[in-house]
């Protein structure tokens, strides 16, 4: 464990040589003797910014890219800032002296409606955040619950979801489903850095996490102060909002109850209607007056699973549950292939499927649990008939559409007859004609890939 007088230096994942002129992020030694006076004993923070932890740490920052915070800084402008800033941010961090900038305010529409608030901090606190998460996790993390699911280590989504599945095939056929009103806006600072403070000593880094946690938000120009809350947006949210929320967990286990929490999503898995709301109530009770949150009451419920999507994915009724699309999923894709597609209009085929590719293919790759395949083809089948829709739109006149319908297959008469019809666009991209010259097959040689086969392929492959 290095102390306060330690020279570390922060440097490029690329380039951890001994030469410090090859390093594009490097600092140079600091003396023991240039350390403020006010640093304490404890070695948690030195542990933060050992040149390792603050190597992966960055490295971390820029592969995640990200928007600049208030001060306009871009990742790639962090590694020149740093080669001038980081004796003094070091020293200011080991001494318990530094203090966050405020973070910009950015609204984000939710799939469901309405808008989130992000706080997107600078990218040099996105760099102690990230140190920091690095460092905390191995300390938390283990103690957490083997049904939290969300932004842990080697956990993901995915896993939510076939847990949820095994809850439900296992007889308990109603779900509490728990809707925490504004969470990340009304998390109380108190309650959490108690719950922080049980396992972190340092208090540089107990002050530190609290600076984080009040700093301002920039909205209109201005930075307003916060009293409760942490922002989505920081890499360290997730894992404060998981220590709160481990009291949720650790209630729920100690009733023996079957559940599943991702963040701030909670399901609770029980065997009847009058169990279910009896958990509804108590676990509402617990978390208003243990932790000062509000479960918002019109979201909430308890139902049957099939009528409650989670994290995307729902339940057939069958005895032994399927896994099938929920209907917002859907609908959320098709609205991503129509933006695509009227930003292409003007855009030869080919631009426009390589634009469609990584979000057809990232979705599949989310989905590929889904056990109902049926809903998997009727999308293929609207994707390529919102491409059909967009080449007649391009064709425009008639003797083109002629022209490029024989060109692709059509006898002259039916090409002649077809393009002249007077029929919208959507309604030619769905008929006999256009379905023959621009069959699925045309589209594979064109690279357009099938949401149910990548699906497929990635069951197989799993």
């Amino acid at each position: 464990m290095k102390t306060a007088s330690d020279a570390d230096t922060v440097t490029h994942p690329e380039g951890q040589g001994r030469n410090p002129e090859s390093r594009p992020v490097g600092v140079e030694t600091v003396p023991a003797s240039a350390s403020w006076t006010k640093a304490e004993p404890a070695p948690l923070m030195e542990t933060v910014v050992e040149k390792a932890n603050m190597a992966r740490a960055y490295h971390r920052v820029v592969a995640n890219k990200g928007a600049p915070g208030a001060d306009g800084m871009t990742v790639h402008q962090l590694a020149d800032h740093l080669k001038q800033q980081w004796p003094t941010l070091r020293e200011r961090l080991l001494a318990g002296e530094y203090h966050p900038s405020p973070v910009r305010a950015v609204a984000i529409p939710k799939p469901k409606g309405g808008t989130r608030q992000l706080g997107i901090p600078t990218v040099t606190d996105r760099l102690i955040q990230q140190a920091l998460l690095q460092v905390l996790t191995p300390i938390f993390d283990p103690d957490f619950s083997e049904s939290s699911y969300g932004y842990r280590p080697k956990r993901s989504a995915q896993q939510a979801v076939s847990a949820m599945k095994a809850h439900v095939g296992a007889g308990h056929r109603w779900v509490v489903d728990l809707d925490l009103k504004a969470f990340f806006d009304r998390v109380n600072h108190d309650l959490l850095m108690a719950r922080v403070a049980c396992r972190v000593r340092d208090k540089r880094v107990l002050r530190l996490i609290r600076r984080y946690l009040e700093a301002g938000m920039f909205q209109e120009g201005l930075a307003a102060p916060r009293r409760q809350g942490t922002p989505q947006g920081g890499p360290l949210s997730p894992l404060l909002a998981n220590i709160l929320l481990d009291d949720v967990d650790k209630e729920l286990e100690r009733r023996g109850h079957r559940f599943c929490r991702y963040a701030d999503d909670v399901q609770v898995y029980v065997r009847s209607r009058r169990a279910g709301e009896r958990v509804m109530a108590s676990l509402s009770a617990f978390l208003e007056n243990s932790l000062r949150l509000t479960v918002n009451r019109a979201k909430s419920a308890v139902a049957r699973p099939w009528h409650r999507g989670y994290l995307g994915y729902t339940l057939t009724r069958h005895k032994q549950p399927r896994l099938s699309l929920a209907k917002t999923s859907l609908r959320r894709l098709m609205q991503r292939v129509r933006e695509i597609l009227r930003r292409g209009r003007g855009r030869h085929l080919r631009r426009v499927i390589e634009a469609l590719t990584p979000v057809l293919r990232g979705w599949a790759s989310y989905f590929s649990l889904v056990d109902v395949k049926r809903p998997l083809e009727v999308l293929d089948r609207w994707i390529r008939r919102r491409l059909r829709c967009l080449l007649w739109r391009q064709w425009k006149r008639p003797g083109t559409r002629r022209r490029k319908l024989q060109a692709l297959g059509l006898e002259a008469h039916r090409a002649w007859k077809s393009a002249g019809n007077g029929r919208g666009p959507w309604w030619n991209a769905g008929a006999s004609h256009m379905n023959q010259a621009l069959p699925r097959k045309w589209f594979d040689q064109w690279g357009l890939i099938s949401v149910l086969e990548t699906v497929r392929g990635l069951t197989r492959s799993s």
